[in-house]
């Protein structure tokens, strides 16, 4: 599980295409810490799975169904990325639950600048947009984001100084992908909302 709380701006050193898949090398001074063989790390939002870890460096595959739903496969080398290792028990929950299961990608439509912030347009996936909500929380690129104004179709968010320099939000233009992922909270409401009874009967289970 991870926080939305991004650890450092790594960058894309190597793509290697295999096929029905992608081997990626990353650099992340941080992430790469103490990093072994099967850790998970959060790639602009996207959990993946270390491979090979040398210096500061990690590889991770990435298979073409990843390719196809995030924006992982628009990475190239030079490419820089937001990183984050999963938090330990116990530690703070800085941001929200995040799982590194992105939802779907929506791309950047606007970028308004303020004189201490900047409020950011993405487009919105048509099955995602139930879960948006103002004041609510989301995942962009990695990001723990707060929802500023939810449509139908677009969300904004407001970003600080912080968020632009140290994230890949502070770069990103109008059409520029990103990926998403929606509270996971909002989900499993919607699931117990619409499903029937657990046991069939038409009474709680248990009871």
């Amino acid at each position: 599980m991870f926080t939305g709380i991004v650890e450092e701006l790594g960058e894309v050193t190597a793509v290697e295409n295999l096929g029905d898949a992608s081997r990626f090398r990353l650099r992340g001074p941080v992430v790469t810490d103490g990093a072994r063989h099967g850790d998970s790390i959060a790639v602009n939002g996207v959990c993946l799975t270390v491979v090979d870890h040398e210096g500061d460096e990690f590889t991770a595959d990435v298979m073409a169904e990843t390719l196809k739903r995030s924006s992982l496969g628009a990475l190239t080398t030079g490419s820089r990325v937001n990183l984050e290792r999963p938090t330990a028990v116990g530690a703070r929950l800085g941001g929200h639950i995040v799982q590194g299961h992105v939802d779907g990608t929506g791309e950047i439509l606007e970028r308004t600048p303020s004189e201490h912030w900047e409020i950011v347009k993405i487009s919105l996936p048509a099955g995602l947009a139930r879960y948006v909500v103002e004041k609510g929380s989301i995942t962009v690129d990695g990001i723990s984001l707060t929802v500023v104004d939810a449509g139908s179709d677009h969300f904004t968010v407001s970003l600080i100084p912080t968020t632009l320099a140290l994230t890949t939000l502070g770069v990103k233009q109008p059409g520029d992908p990103v990926n998403l992922e929606v509270d996971v909270i909002a989900k499993y409401v919607e699931r117990l909302l619409t499903a029937g009874p657990a046991d069939g009967s038409g009474q709680e289970a248990g009871r």
